[in-house]
């Protein structure tokens, strides 16, 4: 027996010995691990004897806290119906990631602390190694029924899992999240705008006499705090925080209402070199448009091209605006105001081309009109003269007149040729008749030669 002892005892020797080996070797490798033994070493040395362990476990059992114990989950922790239950709330804002106008939706990354006063938790430290505050999950205790006012959408992360408990009954819980809350914009003053959102906390079932809520009202101290806090600051800037609460009334149960206002305002440097600069510089084009010559088509074309830019500048700010906004913005008064100015310059443009046209066309009638007068009174005069001119040489100048005429009107329109020639017609007309008269007279055997001579220069 002593034999198979010793043989026993040499077989656990050498593989302590191999593995004591193969332990320096690793520490000569990796120095973190030698630190790694120490504290393990050190925690082993402070080891609780097993008769004083002051554990978690040992507090949880004192409470008998358990999944399966509906003293700490069903209903409210307090001993007396009649009792109400205290709960001290505080926000901070980490982050504004957006402000939708169109949607009026307000998204932030806030931090919630939640305080209240479980009547059924307590024990006394010193029979726990001084041990006051325990952390456990957040299904086996009781938490209310806060919800934000404002929340149009869950948040998809799942909230903190744990409860810290304090040994004389407080029971804190802290958490992160994503806030999608709706807010009424005010964008009359667009892009120079300053908003205020409210995230509002309230009780869902519980009324006042229930859940009474408390909160720090220092605005100065709570806007110092998110301002610190504050991790990313994008498009819109962080102004300050206050701090309010209210009295609501939902279906007959009075429920107080804590309201955080968070102030911010806008970052206006990028819409004034993006929009309204480049609407400046559309009107200073149309402007420099008038000293554009009026007779050519190119300064219409390149005004209605203007007034086309100005239009797809006014489609972009109607996506960013709301369309509930009460009052007409001032980006959009800008707007109209230049889009009304360039409609009225592009009319007036219009106008002088179709005046300018007008007087052209006027030019080109007025010498046809004055050929037309000047034959007229050439025909009055001429039929003047035949009147107090013998027959032979009213002849020759009707045949004269009738020569210049038809030289003067060669270039005429047919319609004035069509009057010369109906003119001409009657007064040779008139000549022959005349002609006739007389030579019938002064053939005549029964007048006397007196009365035939007499008779002849009369009609003549």
């Amino acid at each position: 027996m002593l034999t198979n002892l010793m043989v026993r005892m040499f077989l656990g020797f050498f593989p302590l010995l191999l593995l004591t080996d193969a332990i320096a070797e690793g520490i000569q490798q990796n120095p973190k691990r030698k630190e790694f033994v120490e504290i393990y070493e050190h925690i082993r040395e402070n080891e609780v004897p097993v008769q004083e362990e002051c554990s978690f476990q040992a507090v949880l059992n004192h409470l008998n806290m358990t999944k399966n114990n509906e003293k700490y989950t069903l209903s409210r922790p307090v001993k007396h119906h009649n009792r109400s239950t205290w709960i001290f709330l505080e926000m901070k804002i980490y982050a504004i990631l957006d402000v939708r106008e169109t949607d009026q939706s307000f998204i932030s990354y806030i931090w919630i602390y939640l305080r209240w006063d479980n009547e059924h938790v307590w024990w006394n430290p010193e029979q726990f190694c001084g041990l006051d505050h325990i952390l456990v999950p957040t299904e086996l205790l009781w938490i209310p029924d806060l919800t934000i006012e404002e929340m149009t959408e869950q948040d998809r992360a799942s909230p903190s899992p744990y409860l810290s408990i304090r040994s004389h009954g407080w029971v804190e819980f802290k958490n992160n999240q994503v806030v999608i809350s709706s807010c009424k914009m005010q964008v009359y003053r667009f892009p120079f705008d300053i908003q205020s959102c409210n995230i509002s906390f309230k009780s869902i079932m519980h009324p006042n006499e229930e859940i009474m809520l408390y909160y720090n009202g220092n605005d100065t101290e709570i806007t110092e705090w998110s301002r610190e806090a504050m991790q990313k600051q994008f498009e819109w800037l962080f102004v300050s925080m206050t701090v309010t609460n209210k009295t609501v009334n939902h279906f007959g149960f009075n429920k107080t209402m804590i309201i955080y206002t968070i102030n911010m305002k806008r970052r206006a440097v990028l819409y004034i070199a993006n929009f309204l600069l480049p609407v400046f510089f559309f009107l200073c084009l149309d402007f420099g448009s008038l000293l554009m010559s009026d007779t050519s088509g190119e300064k219409v074309g390149f005004k209605i091209t203007l007034l086309l830019s100005v239009t797809v500048m006014q489609l972009i700010l109607n996506d960013i605006l709301p369309c509930s906004s009460d009052r007409i913005p001032l980006t959009v008064t800008y707007c109209l105001g230049v889009f009304t100015l360039m409609m009225i310059s592009l009319l007036e443009t219009i106008l002088v081309i179709h005046l300018i046209g007008k007087d052209a066309q006027q030019d080109n009638e007025t010498p046809n009109k004055q050929s037309i007068n000047d034959s007229e009174e050439e025909r009055l005069g001429h039929i003047t003269l035949v009147k107090n001119m013998p027959a032979d040489e009213t002849l020759s100048s009707n045949k004269e007149g009738s020569d210049i005429r038809a030289t003067a009107n060669i270039g005429a329109q047919p319609t004035e040729k069509l009057t010369d020639l109906t003119a001409m017609m009657l007064a040779g007309f008139f000549t022959l008749l005349l002609l006739t008269d007389c030579f019938c007279v002064t053939h005549s055997p029964s007048m006397p030669e007196s009365m035939l001579s007499h008779s002849c220069s009369t009609l003549c």
